[in-house]
């Protein structure tokens, strides 16, 4: 009896901590139509019909990981992280219309940027590929892989991104305004406002 009892005690320990689904109980799919409908009316003017906005300062969201925006959209409306313009707009958004919105984007094709400051690109390459290692900034290549393209739910899309943008970004991580993120934080932290701009500026390039 007693190993009984051990077995199945051991049997308890060992389920995964998550809640039982009844079989056909998966989460529904998203609903782009939806998305498409919620975006232009929340979302349209900051970031173009398509999600490649023109404006240097508002990010270009098409093509972008759905997990990653969902994930940015909940913390922008709880102010976990802070921007008092997106968190109006967020709570303008239910999880569900979150979930669809970003869909839509991860299906619009985005369009490719370019790096302009001839000066800096070599530099902004040696970091985003290599790193700094006399720092122990850590190649950004590692995380959102060599053409920019992140790693779906886990690390964001960065290719052809504005560079005033990721710029704004990175000053913003280094200088504890933007904290929804400890790893970004960390890396930030270490670099000037030269690494930051130069990096930037070949993020915008990568395709």
């Amino acid at each position: 009896m007693k190993l009984l009892a051990s077995l199945l005690m051991a049997a308890v320990l060992a389920a995964p901590a998550f809640p039982a689904f009844s079989a056909g109980a998966a989460p529904a799919k998203a609903d782009l139509a939806k998305g498409e409908a919620s975006y232009s009316t929340v979302c349209v003017a900051c970031h173009a019909a398509d999600g490649n906005s023109s404006i240097a300062e508002n990010p270009k969201l098409a093509q972008q990981h759905p997990e990653y925006l969902v994930k940015q959209l909940q913390e922008f409306k709880s102010g976990k992280r802070a921007s008092p313009v997106m968190q109006g707009f967020a709570s303008m958004l239910s999880d569900e219309d979150m979930k669809n919105v970003s869909a839509w984007l991860a299906a619009q094709p985005a369009k490719e940027g370019a790096a302009k400051d001839k000066a800096l690109v070599a530099l902004g390459e040696r970091i985003y590929r290599g790193g700094i290692a006399d720092r122990s900034i850590a190649a950004c290549a590692g995380c959102h892989s060599p053409n920019g393209a992140g790693i779906p739910a886990q690390y964001p899309r960065l290719s052809g991104q504005h560079a005033a943008y990721t710029e704004q970004q990175l000053k913003a991580f280094r200088d504890g305004v933007r904290s929804n993120n400890i790893h970004m934080t960390g890396v930030a932290a270490k670099m000037n406002d030269r690494e930051i701009r130069a990096v930037s500026d070949y993020i915008a390039g990568l395709r």
